[in-house]
């Protein structure tokens, strides 16, 4: 099945902006890449009245941001630190902005905050969630709202877990969401396809930045000057960046392999994302449901499936068992963009500071990436991006310069 089929991802909607017939010569923003960053990113340029130009190697969401899951999972509530605030601030943010872009367009996102469930299988994660439920009422009770971690004592519904699964009991936390990845990547591509100062170029690849000249040239020979780039194209960043950057160590960045399903059952979509052990269950509208992912560091083929999904498929099946007859719809695989220090990778170059990174965060992308995008953008504007250290290219780079851990143990 082809993702334009897919009735969870927004079947019909036409995720192509408003197209020019050749680059532009110059434009005060440049963003490369079209999936959930690059839209964002561009849809925020929009807001501020920038000249933007948005550059696609192939077409809008259709890269690792057109998957199935869709999970918008918080950190843990404990051990409280900038990066847990900044995604804490992200998803009670998020769905306002989303309400935003659904009334602009009259698009549906499949968003909702359905809470988040995790089976308890042995009695130790018991006290372990126990405390975590403690934490929450402290570090999830802000900006007015409060969201709980509460260690249920049986499934929250039959069945939903089994409860062979939660023997020592479920967490329920009610900060998690989840959103149609598909149908919120083409209500911001409609949101684009009215604005009047971003101009969408698709099937189109950067070959290389020339930060100099403050240029890119794309791979049909074309060149575009800039007044500020921002690197948006997923796993496609990490070779762009490197090239502008001195001699690394490390790769600055990978791709990851993930594979996921949609399956067709009828599930109440109001039911909690299910999580246990790397496995999401996640109930969408009408009648699908999505389950993922892997996270292959090695593949042969990025863009087959294999085992390793028909093995998630099966423990999906025995963690729900409504889905044990369920028909499998669609299986899908792309790569998603892990940044060499695992965050995202945001900010300016240090060395180059109108090139301006906007990438990595290959788990949190969807519950982020309007927050990143927002950082970029400041950058763009002279203001503070207000990020986690750890987030920016900088930090990246300084982490690409020491040794990989791993080739030094082997030696």
């Amino acid at each position: 099945m082809s993702h334009a089929d897919n009735p969870a991802g927004g079947a019909g909607q036409s995720i192509h902006g408003r197209q020019s017939a050749a680059l532009p010569a110059s434009a005060d923003l440049v963003i490369l890449g079209g999936g959930i960053m690059g839209l964002w990113a561009a849809v925020k340029a929009e807001m501020l009245g920038l000249d933007t130009l948005l550059v696609d190697a192939g077409e809008l969401g259709r890269g690792a941001s057109g998957g199935l899951l869709g999970a918008l999972m918080p950190h843990m509530p404990d051990k409280w630190n900038d990066k847990k605030q900044f995604q804490f601030d992200a998803l009670l943010s998020l769905e306002d902005e989303i309400a935003e872009i659904e009334a602009a367009t009259g698009l549906s996102c499949g968003y909702r905050r359905s809470g988040r469930l995790i089976p308890l299988p042995k009695p130790h994660l018991r006290v372990i969630a126990d405390r975590h439920s403690k934490d929450a009422e402290t570090c999830w009770n802000q900006r007015g709202r409060r969201f709980h971690w509460h260690v249920l004592d049986r499934p929250f519904r039959t069945g939903w877990p089994a409860a062979s699964f939660a023997e020592a009991g479920v967490v329920h936390d009610t900060l998690a969401a989840r959103v149609s990845p598909r149908a919120l990547c083409a209500a911001l591509a409609a949101f684009l396809r009215a604005a009047r100062h971003v101009t969408v170029v698709e099937n189109i690849e950067a070959e290389r930045i020339e930060p100099e000249g403050n240029r890119v040239v794309f791979a049909n020979g074309d060149s575009t000057a800039f007044g500020h780039c921002i690197i948006a194209a997923g796993w496609r960043s990490f070779p762009l960046l490197q090239a502008i950057s001195a001699p690394l160590r490390q790769p600055v960045g990978m791709p990851v392999k993930g594979q996921a399903a949609l399956l067709k059952a009828e599930i109440d979509p109001t039911l909690p994302v299910i999580f246990l052990n790397g496995l999401y269950v996640v109930p969408h509208e009408d009648g699908y449901v999505a389950i993922g992912s892997t996270s292959e560091d090695s593949f042969e083929d990025a863009f087959s499936t294999d085992a390793q999904l028909e093995a998630l498929i099966a423990r999906a099946r025995a963690l729900v068992p409504e889905l044990g007859t369920a028909s499998v719809v669609e299986r899908w695989a792309g790569l998603r963009p892990k940044a060499v220090d695992r965050d995202p990778m945001v900010g300016p170059h240090p060395d180059h500071p109108r090139v301006i990174a906007l990438t990595g965060g290959f788990k949190v992308s969807f519950g982020l990436a309007h927050r990143l995008a927002d950082a970029a953008l400041a950058t763009v504007m002279s203001r503070d991006p207000r990020l986690p250290a750890s987030f920016t290219l900088a930090s990246h780079l300084l982490a690409a310069s020491r040794p990989d851990a791993r080739t030094t143990k082997q030696a």
